[in-house]
């Protein structure tokens, strides 16, 4: 991408909302995993945070109810499959992987199998939209996911083999965001972002509920503030703006560039986790960690080289 292209004010601010998303995103990995599972289970805590932030979207779409660049183009019927299953993908199984995984797995353990998401683009690019695989993106995909299954391996199984389950279940969070951003990206050249992302969230919310509403009757209350805020800030922080964010930076970015900002979600939830770490009993900082981490790095590095990839369309 030319730099003054990258200069112009509507990629600045896209990559600004893209960096914010996942700096929201790195916290969301510590302040999540506090209400769990004393409070609330993963699935009724996916209803509160689906149906709370299906509210807030459909809010400002009422807010600007009469504006041209929101309400005034009508979604195609073809379209309405594909934002069912971005509402699949990108809200019900995004959500249910995650945080049935960060119960079982450590905050650092999850961000780090995130990393992941950047290679998974890639394959379901070259299947979905015909992207030319090269022989370094091979490479690359296989050092990748070395450095992902060493992860996995290195665990903690004091638990019972918790660990490894919990890290799966996040890998599987991680392919399912993926198929999201290579499904959401073709309705972003016809439709407004915030159009988008009400509807996704309505379709997430026809599957989350069904799935959710026995465990959200069965929370207890009883919560401590600090609680009570976590809770808060993944439904308005995580969801609600994260989500928007995201959007507003897919709209205006290549998929895979929006993809490589997960990189920062490990930085983050580490620093976040020394801090403010609800627990530390699963997982933490090892050097073997760290090398695996960069073998995925490297992997994504080779997959994903400037000048290699071809912007998605479909």
């Amino acid at each position: 991408m030319p730099l003054t292209q990258l200069c112009m004010p509507k990629h600045l601010y896209a990559h600004l909302a893209v960096f914010a998303a996942n700096l929201i995103y790195g916290l969301n990995y510590v302040l999540a995993k506090g209400p769990m599972p004393d409070y609330v289970q993963p699935r009724g805590f996916i209803f509160m945070r689906v149906v709370g932030a299906l509210g807030l979207f459909w809010l400002v779409r009422l807010l600007f109810k009469k504006s041209s660049k929101i309400n005034s183009v009508k979604i195609a019927k073809k379209d309405y499959l594909r934002l069912a299953l971005c509402g699949l993908f990108g809200v019900c199984l995004n959500q249910m992987l995650f945080f049935e995984g960060l119960l079982r797995t450590s905050e650092i353990n999850s961000s780090i199998m995130m990393t992941s998401n950047p290679l998974i683009v890639l394959i379901l690019a070259a299947f979905l939209i015909g992207e030319r695989i090269t022989i370094s993106k091979i490479i690359g995909i296989l050092i990748g996911g070395i450095g992902a299954a060493m992860i996995i391996l290195s665990g903690d199984r004091s638990a019972e083999g918790s660990s490894l389950v919990g890290d799966l279940l996040i890998l599987g969070n991680s392919a399912s965001y993926a198929v999201y951003l290579v499904l959401v990206k073709p309705l972003m050249k016809r439709y407004n972002p915030i159009l988008i992302i009400s509807w996704v969230f309505l379709f997430g919310a026809c599957f989350v509920i069904p799935l959710g509403f026995g465990q959200f009757r069965e929370i207890n209350w009883e919560m401590p503030p600090y609680i009570i805020g976590s809770i808060v800030f993944v439904i308005v922080g995580t969801t609600f703006f994260a989500y928007l964010l995201n959007i507003y930076g897919v709209s205006r970015l290549n998929t895979s560039v929006v993809s490589a900002y997960i990189y920062l979600q490990p930085v983050m939830a580490t620093m976040f986790a020394l801090v403010i770490s609800y627990e530390t009993k699963i997982g933490g900082i090892t050097y073997e960690k760290v090398l695996y981490t960069l073998l995925i790095f490297a992997g994504v590095y080779l997959v994903g080289k400037p000048g290699r990839q071809s912007k998605l369309s479909g």
